[in-house]
């Protein structure tokens, strides 16, 4: 329920941060000639940036909750984990989240830190 929360607050923001970006950006460019933004691609910019923003949230709630994993098992065991199937096997993760297409989970044992990285 709380990950539901998190995402939804998560997504939200973004939404809400890319709404401003495209307004300006859309305001500046109908200023300049020449530009590309005309009305008949603006759904498809508005649509492109929607699937952005859904790819960020996703990014930023699956590094939260492997990294809230990892503090919960340094609590526990005294130390990090070898890698993050430890998670898994010690039952502090019921999976290892898939990275976003393009992308791959980079996880530093010493710091005990994960972060998504592009491939």
């Amino acid at each position: 329920m709380n990950l539901r929360i998190l995402l939804l607050i998560a997504s939200t923001a973004l939404l809400a941060g890319c709404d401003n970006n495209s307004s300006s950006s859309s305001q500046s460019s109908t200023n300049s000639s020449g530009s590309s933004a005309t009305p008949a691609n603006a759904p498809g910019g508005y649509l492109g940036a929607l699937g952005n923003a859904q790819q960020n949230a996703v990014k930023t709630v699956d590094t939260t909750s492997i990294n809230k994993a990892i503090q919960l098992f340094n609590v526990d065991q005294g130390r990090n984990p070898k890698d993050l199937t430890e998670l898994v096997e010690k039952r502090y993760l019921p999976t290892v989240p898939a990275a976003p297409y393009g992308s791959k989970l980079d996880y530093d044992a010493t710091s005990g830190t994960v972060k998504v990285v592009k491939q």
